[in-house]
């Protein structure tokens, strides 16, 4: 007969861990409770508390202990921001560090080294730097692999000495690092002599101007590169396989844009709901079917991101995150449309065309008329509607591959 005291100690252990051995949710509860106990979010500054949070491996739980995480299934990160939503503790701004938490983040842990993942993780995650992506140029944004900035070896050899453009680049005005790929070998076919690095975007050669968008913000920007000076410390992979970095950083990015987990009726599609139910006056029989489609439609592609997030739990994102980022860039056009439409001249309405370069993008926010412009360049960031296709139908449905002439050429015998 065993007493009280065992039959506690064995509770313990079944609670702390899975089948698995992992954490479940009940000791990431508990966790929690004690992080809110030692550092009280109406006590705390937002800063101590997120990098608190950070320490105590509540940041993004299935990432490895010291990075911020403690080896737990991502599914349980929603159990931890739910108890601390509730607490009222502060979250770190994901809308302002989207680009640093879902492309540069996974990338770093995949391919860093243990002296990047500790210098740049924390700092990532918190907020403290904001990060940029330096991938599409003027003329190689849908061709990405044939970009033309150049990265050459300094005279040491101790790092590299970086001349480019790069345009379409979001945040690069609040950024003080950049994820960046160049090419180090012209000699070689366009999709092997690329290489990745990390770009402090402070350094002397950055010029950082903006590009003013049809909504008359800036919320893109166009970043020159001229002799700057990176050190072979800041490359991330080795030298040549660029563009194998690059795909994860690619396949992070539209999970991160089209697979973002919402709520049903959350999204474009809640903002169009809302102004049918609130607008009684302007309904007609048309308008009504087509919002039943598009209504469908986006619960549709909600659950089929539910999907593709328990698929990421398993492992890295493949393909199949591009099919979600077409769904979200088709529905977010087709319903911004339909709102402009149902709304009449009140759809056509702009409250501001001033100049602005904003912390972040909210595809739902400001206006009807905001929301229709803003949508246009869905499917154009985090690769173009085509592009997506072309992946689609090639590594998710098996298709034949498009004729490639240029695969195996030089790049710098590539016509220009």
């Amino acid at each position: 007969m065993t007493d009280g005291t065992t039959k506690t100690t064995e509770t313990t252990k079944t609670t702390e861990t899975d089948e698995t051995g992992r954490l479940d949710a009940a000791e990431l509860r508990r966790r929690t409770a004690d992080l809110l106990a030692a550092h009280p979010p109406a006590d705390t500054a937002p800063l101590d508390f997120l990098r608190a949070r950070f320490d105590a491996g509540l940041a993004w739980v299935h990432f490895p202990r010291g990075l911020g995480g403690l080896d737990a299934p991502r599914a349980l990160q929603a159990v931890v921001d739910a108890e601390l939503e509730a607490a009222g503790a502060p979250d770190n701004d994901p809308r302002r560090i989207g680009i640093g938490l879902g492309m540069a983040a996974p990338t770093i842990l995949r391919f860093g080294t243990d002296e990047q993942k500790q210098r740049f993780l924390r700092p990532l995650w918190t907020g403290e730097e904001v990060w940029c992506q330096l991938f599409s140029e003027p003329g190689a944004g849908s061709d990405l692999a044939a970009l033309a900035t150049r990265a050459v070896r300094d005279e040491d050899g101790a790092g590299w000495v970086v001349d480019g453009q790069k345009v379409w680049t979001s945040s690069a005005h609040l950024a003080r690092w950049a994820i960046l790929i160049a090419r180090t070998d012209p000699d070689l076919p366009k999709h092997r002599g690329i290489t990745y690095f990390v770009c402090d975007m402070t350094d002397p050669g950055v010029e950082v101007r903006p590009l003013r968008q049809i909504t008359g913000e800036a919320e893109f920007n166009e970043v020159f590169l001229a002799g700057v000076r990176i050190p072979d410390a800041h490359r991330l992979g080795a030298v040549g396989e660029g563009w194998k970095v690059a795909q994860t950083t690619l396949m992070n990015e539209r999970v991160a844009i089209g697979g973002a987990r919402q709520p049903r009726e959350g999204g474009m599609i809640g903002v169009a709901a809302r102004a049918w139910r609130e607008r009684p006056e302007a309904r007609t029989h048309d308008l009504h079917q087509r919002l039943l489609r598009h209504w469908v439609d986006a619960e549709v592609a909600r659950l089929t991101g539910e999907r593709l997030r328990q698929q990421l739990a398993k492992g890295h994102p493949g393909p199949e995150g591009s099919g979600m980022k077409l769904a979200f860039a088709r529905l977010a056009q087709q319903i911004s449309g339909w709102e402009v439409e149902f709304l009449g001249e009140n759809g056509l309405a702009y409250d501001d065309w001033t100049l602005r370069r904003p912390e972040g993008v909210d595809f739902t926010g400001r206006q009807a008329g905001y929301r229709y412009l803003r949508a246009k360049g869905n499917s154009i960031e985090g690769g173009t509607s085509e592009v997506l296709l072309n992946i689609v139908a090639e590594r998710v449905l098996g298709l034949p591959p498009e004729p490639r002439t240029d695969k195996d050429v030089a790049w710098k015998d590539l016509p220009r």
